[in-house]
């Protein structure tokens, strides 16, 4: 993806909002096909450089990852429209119109080197290390008792070999400008309004 200097992330920040979105778009490119298989996933980042993550045995996916196991996690999110006008200060006594709109938004690319995980135990761990983030009580039976259903999914170790990060929140325009917008978000309200705010205030230190 294309990324200007001012929106560049640093590897530490694409990790970290990795892992407080820990949805995705897992990519396989595979050989030879006319277009990659595209997975929409829940996924674990666990330690700084491996992803866990289970799909069901039937997934087009995996025939993709046994041509080429490289293959890229994608994880975009924190978006808000920008309207033309909020890009305008009312003080410069220009046109409103003449504004031009755009859009902010996070996103991590993660190109990584798949490893498919098709072991009971290897299966079980990797819903286990899952269920301890999502179901903290640990209420549930342990992955090993779903004997027939652990059997119908496979499991997939990503080890990340790059980390390509974009936080686009007007980083080109002077801090006047960016307040502006700030403003204008918070009274909008709108869904993704507040986590791109808070972005883009952090980016003002």
């Amino acid at each position: 993806m294309l990324i200007h200097p001012w929106d560049a992330a640093t590897e530490d920040e694409a990790l970290e909002f990795v892992r407080a979105n820990e949805f995705g778009h897992l990519i396989a490119a595979g050989r030879g096909r006319e277009v990659p298989v595209v997975v929409p996933t829940q996924f674990l980042l666990t330690g700084e450089r491996t992803v866990l993550l289970h799909l069901a045995r039937p997934n087009p996916i995996w025939a993709a990852v046994e041509e080429n196991p490289a293959v890229v996690l994608s994880v975009a999110g924190d978006w808000a429209y920008v309207p033309g006008a909020w890009k305008i200060l009312p003080e410069d006594g220009e046109d409103p119109r003449m504004g031009v709109p755009t859009t902010y938004y996070a996103a991590v690319q993660l190109v990584c080197d798949a490893e498919i995980v098709s072991g009971a135990e290897e299966k079980a761990e990797i819903l286990r290390t899952q269920l301890a983030r999502l179901e903290a009580d640990g209420a549930l039976a342990d992955p090993s008792v779903h004997g027939r259903r652990l059997r119908g999914i496979l499991g997939l170790r990503l080890r990340i070999r790059e980390v390509v990060g974009k936080f686009k929140y007007g980083g080109n325009v002077d801090e006047a400008h960016r307040r502006h917008v700030a403003e204008r978000l918070a009274e909008r309200g709108g869904p993704g309004d507040a986590p791109a705010r808070a972005r883009l205030l952090r980016g003002l230190g």
